[in-house]
């Protein structure tokens, strides 16, 4: 009874690639979250799925939690990290601040709302053992979302306890898991939506009960076979339809040490993560994260995502987004901005070293209430200066919101006083 089936291109293709392409039908994308394994765990137990995976692309330790002890720190809980991905912001924008979801900020767009707005007759599906992925993150059928829909959704069997009475070892849970894979699997060869999201529980709870132990390692073993059929769906797809797949498999938070069974905070073992994708053209901002000591984050899929399936992100509303591609070429990564009296001085690290970069400066944030916000543009430079210093002695104190825009990608930072 929890099964229900549905059936302006925007103006800037930042993000996508430095210049317009034509819409393709054979991309695909499928984002997996399985809850709660920290980094450090996932090393301890063989995955041989996700080491196929990985071998088709790359494996990286990540991270969640924004940056530690500024605006942007972000508590390592489950919605909050599920949002982040969703909307490639953290939670200083999204305003998830825990599983309750009391105020999401829907102004931030979630990847299947921009998505939709872009493509609106291609198809989107999520598999869920939790229904408020979709009725409060991605915010279905909500004024606040323009009503948007899944063309397919497939969860809400967490609150049908008659045919999952409940338990205190969460068996109930792996059940539905194991229902919500299969059917994802099922779909994906049978139907192959454009972007899907298959969110996974189980070892979230092995982890709040048992701490590292053998009962979650063995959840994170089920969780790898569970990985396996979604891969050999995919895989099908590949080669039967000459279909383009892109896989991002991630984890929404770490776990506290010594024992495992919490998270929320911000120790190292909380905001430490991985991902797991086949895609290729993986860049060095990914494939050489672990020898610059800087992981790519949680937030780094949503924009990854949109430039494999061609999304336009207008451009203040990618001018907002925290997260940068892990595929493609980038111009700017690892920005900081310092306030020194009557000067912001800005760095970045360019990756690319052709052309330009703009920097924009507004002091006002009316995006988060739906509104614009007036960039000045501060300074044109070279990409290869990778400093600059602005000069705000005329601009009211208070608050800036900074913005580096390269050629091949944008980064920005706040001050918030």
């Amino acid at each position: 009874m929890f099964i229900h089936y549905y059936r302006n291109f925007l103006f800037s293709c930042l993000f996508v690639s430095s210049v317009c392409v034509a819409q393709n039908d054979k991309n695909k994308a499928l984002f997996v979250i399985v809850d709660g394994i920290s980094y450090e765990q996932l090393k301890k137990v063989p995955t041989p799925n996700l080491d196929a995976i990985a071998k088709a692309g790359g494996f990286s330790q990540a991270f969640v939690g924004g940056e530690k002890n500024t605006y942007s720190q972000t508590p390592t809980i489950s919605a909050v990290g599920y949002n982040s991905l969703l909307t490639g912001t953290w939670v200083n924008k999204h305003n998830v601040w825990d599983n309750k979801i009391q105020a999401p900020n829907y102004n931030y767009w979630t990847i299947f709302r921009f998505f939709k707005q872009a493509y609106p007759s291609k198809k989107t599906a999520v598999f869920s053992t939790w229904l408020d992925n979709r009725t409060k993150l991605i915010g279905t059928g909500l004024p606040q979302t323009g009503h948007m829909q899944m063309d397919y959704y497939f969860d809400g069997f967490e609150l049908d306890t008659v045919n999952f009475p409940h338990d205190k070892n969460a068996v109930y849970i792996n059940r539905i898991d194991e229902l919500v894979v299969n059917e994802a699997s099922d779909y994906i060869q049978e139907q192959a939506p454009d972007l899907s999201w298959v969110y996974l529980e189980y070892t979230d709870d092995m982890g709040h009960k048992y701490g590292n132990s053998e009962q979650f390692n063995d959840a994170i073993r089920k969780m790898d076979a569970q990985m396996g059929r979604l891969w050999e769906a995919v895989k099908n797809r590949q080669k039967k339809a000459g279909e383009n797949w892109q896989i991002f498999i991630t984890t929404d938070h770490g776990r506290s040490e010594p024992t495992g069974k919490n998270h929320g905070g911000q120790s190292d073992a909380e905001r430490s993560t991985w991902i797991v994708t086949n895609t290729a053209g993986l860049n060095d901002y990914f494939l050489k994260s672990s020898e610059a000591k800087q992981f790519p984050g949680i937030v780094d899929i949503m924009p990854t995502i949109g430039r494999h399936l061609q999304i336009p992100f207008p451009k203040e509303q990618a001018f907002e987004l925290d997260g940068i591609p892990l595929t493609g070429k980038l111009s700017v990564v690892n920005p900081v901005v310092k306030l020194e009296k009557e000067k912001i001085n800005v760095s970045w690290r360019s990756l690319e070293k052709e052309g330009n970069v703009k920097i924009w400066l507004a002091v006002t944030n009316h995006f988060e209430e739906g509104g614009s916000d007036n960039y000045m543009l501060m300074q044109q430079l070279p990409v290869t200066a990778e400093k600059a210093a602005l000069d705000i002695s005329n601009l009211p104190k208070g608050y800036f919101k900074i913005v580096i825009e390269g050629k091949y990608n944008t980064v920005n930072r706040w001050i918030v006083n």
